[in-house]
């Protein structure tokens, strides 16, 4: 049975028609993962891009010297999760995110919903309107600072 198992794992993928879906579940080595997520947020609108890029580094910055493998699996597949929900290509400027699954809140602990609260206020005042600003500041701020 060995013997199978062993024949098995070292066969070619090539031989088989890839299952995407299976390929999808695998995780990538953290630095792979990484930079593919920072890959994944060019096509996000700037400010989509620019919190997501600031959150996915200090993330990984954060748990850089972790050494709980369970947690490590744990981290790398909710990162690989969000990876594969991340649109592809042209679509990524139209894209707005996702609802979370109720299910999540209840398995999260009240830390975890606290950052997530913090995370909700931030991305409100990311996407926030630009207010136009009024004539007197526009005439200071075109007006040469250097007068003779």
């Amino acid at each position: 049975m060995m013997m199978s198992t062993r024949t098995r794992l070292a066969k070619s993928v090539t031989t088989k028609p890839l299952n995407l879906r299976h390929a999808s579940a695998s995780l990538l080595p953290p630095i792979p993962l990484y930079r593919a997520l920072l890959r994944a947020h060019r096509v996000l609108p700037f400010e989509m891009r620019s919190l997501g890029d600031g959150y996915v580094r200090s993330e990984f910055r954060r748990h850089k010297d972790v050494t709980n493998p369970v947690y490590i699996m744990g981290f790398l597949t909710q990162w690989k999760i969000y990876l594969d929900q991340l649109p592809a290509g042209a679509d990524g400027h139209a894209y707005r995110g996702q609802r979370l699954d109720p299910t999540v809140f209840e398995k999260m602990s009240s830390e975890q919903l606290a950052q997530l609260y913090e995370v909700m206020h931030v991305t409100k005042d990311v996407w926030k309107p630009v207010e136009p600003a009024t004539e007197g500041a526009q005439e200071t701020l075109h007006s040469d600072p250097v007068k003779p």
